[in-house]
C-alpha cells in the first residue's frame, strides 16, 4: 500500500517552507526546492513619494488620499502567490498527494484564498500559528493538531 506524501507549508508572510511528511508519527523532511523568502522593508522605505491629492466633493478643499492597501501588505500576498504557484506545478508532477497549511491568521488568509480549485481538493489541514522559528526537533509535537481534522485554529 502506498504511504500518502503530506506536503506541510509553512509560512509568515517573509519566508515560507515546505516539509513531507507520510502521517503523525514519520520524520518530517524539508523539501529541498520549496523554501521561499521575501525581502519586507519598511512601508515607509517602499513608498517615499508623498500621497496623491483629491479634491473634496463639495467645494474647493483638497485633502491627501491614502493607498488602499499597505505596500508591505502586498508583499506578503506577492510571497503567497508564489508559494502557490510553486505547489501547483508539483500537484501537477504528482509530488504530493495531501497538503496542510500553518502560518498566522492573515498569512493562512492569503495562502487559502490564492489557492486553485485543485490545491483546495488536496487541503487536509490549516493551522493558523506562526511556526516558522520553531526548531526542527520541535515542529512533530506542534504539529500534532493537523493530524486530527480539516481545520485548526
Amino acid at each position: 500500500m502506498k504511504r500518502e506524501r503530506t506536503w506541510i507549508v509553512i509560512a509568515d508572510g517573509r519566508q515560507a517552507k515546505v516539509l513531507e511528511s507520510h502521517g503523525p508519527n514519520s520524520n518530517l523532511v524539508p523539501v529541498d526546492d520549496m523554501v521561499f523568502s521575501k525581502e519586507l522593508p519598511a512601508d515607509r522605505n517602499i513608498q517615499r513619494d508623498r500621497p496623491g491629492r483629491s479634491f473634496e466633493s463639495s467645494g474647493p478643499t483638497r485633502h491627501a488620499m491614502e493607498n488602499r492597501t499597505s505596500p508591505h501588505r502586498e508583499l506578503k500576498r506577492e510571497l503567497a502567490g508564489e508559494v502557490v504557484d510553486k505547489l501547483d506545478s508539483s500537484l501537477r508532477e504528482g509530488r504530493f498527494d495531501r497538503i496542510a497549511l500553518v502560518a498566522p491568521p492573515t498569512v493562512l488568509g492569503d495562502l487559502r484564498d490564492a489557492l486553485s480549485e485543485s490545491l483546495r481538493a488536496k487541503l487536509v489541514a490549516e493551522l493558523a500559528k506562526d511556526l516558522t522559528k520553531v526548531p526542527p526537533q520541535e515542529l512533530p509535537r506542534r504539529l500534532e493538531a493537523i493530524w486530527g481534522s480539516k481545520t485548526h485554529r
